[in-house]
């Protein structure tokens, strides 16, 4: 049986490139999903927001990557995913998080991996937002 895709939130992304540690659950995602490991999703202003916090001055500091090297990831992931549009959505918890929701109501069988716990507390979207941890327990 194959795996669901899953939406993977900025924060899992960014926090796998700033990890040291190679078996981190964030690592072992991003690893993932550059390695086309299992199906996940992204838009056009999901792959965006990954850029616009990637190549932001203090996170380029932290994880030591060029802009042409965070453009590199960033072409290799669009080459796995499979891209979607959002659609109209219930507002999310978090306003700046609306783009998520409105991914995870473009297909019914989506799961959104975030470590932001405002989203994963939220009730209306239990079993639809999970961890890392939760994430990489599933396979």
């Amino acid at each position: 049986m194959s795996r669901p895709a899953v939406i993977i939130d900025t924060n899992v992304v960014v926090a796998g490139l700033l990890t040291k540690q190679d078996a981190s659950p964030v690592v072992r995602i991003l690893d993932g999903m550059l390695g086309a490991a299992f199906p996940f999703v992204l838009s056009e202003a999901l792959l965006a927001e990954y850029r616009t916090v990637l190549v932001r001055p203090v996170l380029r500091k932290l994880h030591g990557l060029t802009v042409a090297e965070v453009e590199a990831i960033l072409t290799d992931l669009a080459q796995h995913a499979i891209v979607l549009a959002p659609v109209a959505a219930p507002p999310a918890p978090d306003p700046d998080d609306q783009l998520l929701w409105g991914l995870l109501a473009a297909r019914a069988d989506l799961q959104l991996v975030t470590g932001d716990k405002l989203l994963l507390r939220d009730a209306g979207m239990q079993g639809r937002v999970i961890s890392p941890q939760a994430f990489l327990e599933s396979e």
